[in-house]
């Protein structure tokens, strides 16, 4: 999300708090004048709503960081460019990375190449994968199984396929789960990891990455090479031998040098005891495997592991690693006699026979056992911070899935509202309370009112977050937004250049269905699918949350991104989150059950299929805002198409945002929320709704047969040239706050 301004001034409510990126885009440069123009273009598109910075390391001789400098100037995007620091350049591109990994404030920061063979539009899908599946890092891939090849020509193709089977034949267990270790496109959590353990030589930085960081929860997305925009590759012989150094001085080459130190030691101890003292060889193998055993646990403690936070302590690790080598003592005494006595190999070399047929299996035990690194901090251990274009700020314990669109890296400051998990106890006795279900175990809320709204729910919502936002915090941000000025009505919305239509309907009508096959036929741009953001001067702001859709709702596109397990999902998420469920839902909401509890444990056991729509269709594009230009009410039942009075579209707009809510406890906490400091926010809203379908057109479509989306883009393109109301009403300034200080304009229920 880009950092803006939409409140108007003469409010007495502050300027939203500054917010640091959610994704920061790591770029390394080096004489890439003919692609960095390109690129930026292209990432200006990508993820209109996500607060995103651009860091480019540059070690270019030919113009490069004087032109990203330009560029800057009138991005959109907050972009940096630094000089890639002389001692690293010799290390080359990875020491690029870990100096823009450094530099980088994002919660998750993604690697890609300047020269546009890795696609920009693909970053989005690489978030979404890492969201969806609470993911540490995500690999662009080109030799996942759905992807039908590299892009690279023959020789290329062939070295590359080399260079990968090597490095995964050398560390199996570690890239077990990643096919394509050698990728230059990658997404990965920045607490994840420590730039500073890194010892990239050459391209290969995720390699070193993964090696270094065995506990990381990875995943992948298949992509295809795409042609090189300009210049020339900087693949070459020397990039080959640095990425022969960086296999060389990972932690297993360590592990085996050690061992080879350990060999020198345990064959010096058995020829002394064997030879000097006169032991049985046998014998003297078990007195020479202690001590060399000592000899390998200091220098592995010292040298191998010492980067690392153990999940075992010292003693532990000593008494392990000593079991270990005796228990391959056992494996190999037989494996002696064998080769000694039966081959009649002399016991010398029997011995470093065994040895190094037993390396591979130890180090596989420390890595995995012995020397096990602590397990990385949950996912939710630090609040989730959320800025809606810049109009309010939220924090939450608990990652909202709906708004992960609007997620920050960090708030700076005090949040507008604040929700988190607890009993609420904490709260002022003015508080809205609300309870139901077995104590603890139940659906719980208080709602503490102030400068700042504070939201505590009970502990069964921190594992139903769907709930939690549907319940709890879209109402509170809908009377908050009205109280700044702003209407969060319910509608679709997709836009025809700078024209916006409002598609709205009741709940369960066939609002997704129509807006997927619209976006899916026509050329135009997606701004909200449920929930839009209007202003009194007819401006629509994108509210972009995640679509739930059905098992009917998929067959409306073509080529969705859903694996087969999520297709698998919808048979069963289709029935629980389908009309008929909401039905059974609201009446239950009419008993005396504990229905919100119900809903809860029922999302949290199987959670709706919600997919952003760039899942669902790839190639649309999100526009951050548009004008509004008519609205078109759909309904079930009958035929044909009738225009609405202002009056009546105004009426019908407010009836749908009602028919929205109303689930518990929308009845408890609506009053409180609504009427505040002696206002009705409910009069706010409809009067900012009024103004602005102010002389707009609106028509209702009645169907059977749900056909809306082919009659709907034949009726607003009719409308399009009368979009004039609000042309004369001048509109607020917007800033973008960067990180030199510039400013720069910004553009910034399911159906």
């Amino acid at each position: 999300m880009l950092k803006s301004e939409h409140r108007d001034p003469s409010r007495s409510h502050v300027a939203s708090t500054p917010a640091l990126p959610l994704l920061s885009i790591v770029v390394p440069t080096k004489n890439e004048l003919g692609n960095v123009a390109a690129l930026i273009e292209r990432l200006e598109t990508v993820l209109p709503t996500v607060a995103m910075e651009i860091v480019f390391v540059d070690a270019s001789k030919d113009g490069t960081a004087a032109l990203i400098e330009e560029r800057a100037r009138v991005s959109e995007r907050d972009i940096l460019v630094l000089r890639q620091r002389a001692e690293r350049r010799r290390s080359g591109l990875g020491a690029a990375v870990v100096q823009g990994l450094r530099a980088a404030r994002g919660s998750w920061v993604c690697v890609m190449d300047a020269d546009l063979q890795h696609p920009p539009e693909l970053i989005a899908e690489l978030l979404e994968e890492a969201e969806t599946h609470e993911l540490d890092l995500v690999v662009a891939s080109r030799y996942s199984s759905q992807n039908g090849g590299t892009g690279f020509g023959w020789a290329r193709a062939m070295a590359s396929r080399s260079t990968t089977s090597a490095a995964r034949a050398l560390f199996p267990r570690r890239l077990h789960d990643v096919s394509d270790p050698m990728s230059g496109f990658f997404l990965v959590r920045r607490d994840a990891v420590e730039p500073d353990a890194l010892r990239p030589r050459g391209f290969k930085v995720l390699l070193d990455l993964l090696i270094r960081n065995p506990d990381l929860r990875t995943g992948e997305v298949s992509f295809t090479f795409g042609e090189r925009h300009a210049g020339r590759s900087k693949a070459n012989i020397r990039e080959g031998l640095r990425y022969l150094s960086l296999l060389a001085r990972l932690r297993f080459a360590r592990f085996g040098l050690v061992g080879a130190t350990g060999l020198v030691v345990n064959t010096v101890l058995l020829a002394f005891f064997t030879d000097v003292v006169g032991l049985f060889y046998v014998v003297s193998a078990v007195i020479a495997t202690q001590g060399s055993t000592l000899w390998n646990f200091c220098l592995t403690e010292l040298w191998v592991f010492s980067d690392r936070e153990h999940r075992r302590g010292l003693g532990s690790r000593m008494g392990l690693f000593f079991l270990m080598n005796n228990a391959a003592l056992a494996v190999r005494g037989p494996l002696l006699v064998l080769l000694t006595s039966g081959l009649g190999i002399h016991y010398v070399v029997s011995n470093i026979l065994s040895l190094l047929l037993l390396t591979l299996a130890r180090f596989a035990v420390a890595d995995t056992w012995i020397w096990a690194k602590r397990a990385p901090g949950d996912v939710d251990s630090s609040p989730h911070g959320y800025d809606v274009h810049g109009i309010v700020t939220l924090e939450s314990d608990v990652r909202l899935p709906e708004l992960e669109r609007f997620r920050v890296g960090e708030l700076i400051g005090e949040p507008d509202i604040r929700i988190r998990v607890g009993d609420g106890s904490t709260c002022g006795g003015d508080a809205i309370h609300y309870r139901e279900g077995p104590g603890r175990l139940g659906f719980a809320v208080t709602v503490a009112l102030g400068d700042q709204i504070e939201a505590t729910a009970s502990p069964l919502l921190r594992r139903s977050p769907h709930v939690l936002y549907t319940n709890v915090v879209e109402p509170i941000l809908r009377w908050t937004f009205a109280a700044r000025g702003y209407a969060l009505v319910h509608a679709a919305c997709v836009a025809a250049g700078e024209h916006a239509f409002l598609v709205t309907a009741r709940t369960d009508t066939g609002k997704t269905t129509t807006s997927l096959r619209i976006l899916e036929e026509h050329p135009y741009a997606f701004l909200s699918d449920d929930l839009t953001l209007v202003t009194p001067d007819g401006r629509v702001l994108t509210y972009p949350k995640p679509l739930t859709i059905s098992r009917h709702t998929l067959r409306a596109v073509r080529t969705p991104l859903l694996s087969r397990r999520e297709r698998l999902g919808l048979i069963v998420q289709s029935r629980l989150h389908s009309r008929s469920g909401r039905r059974f839902a609201l009446l239950l909401a009419r008993t005396h059950l504990p229905a919100a509890t119900i809903n809860a444990v029922i999302q949290m056991l199987v959670p709706p299929p919600k997919y952003h729509v760039e899942r669902l269709v790839p190639d649309v594009e999100v526009a951050p805002e548009a004008q509004l230009a008519g609205m078109v009410v759909i309904e079930r039942g009958g035929e044909g198409t009738a225009v609405l009075e202002g009056g009546a579209a105004l009426e019908t707009l407010m009836r749908n945002c009602e028919d929205a809510y109303g689930f518990p406890p929308y009845g408890a906490i609506e009053g409180p929320l609504r009427h505040r400091n002696g206002t009705d926010l409910g009069e706010t809203e409809r009067a900012i709704v009024a103004s602005a379908l102010n002389g707009l057109p609106a028509a209702v479509m009645r169907s059977e047969t749900m056909d809306w989306w082919q009659r709907v883009p034949d009726v607003v393109g009719r409308w399009a040239p009368m979009a004039h109301a609000h042309d004369a009403v001048p509109r607020p300034p917007r800033v973008l706050t960067s990180r030199n200080g510039r400013g720069a304009s910004d553009p910034a229920r399911d159906g």
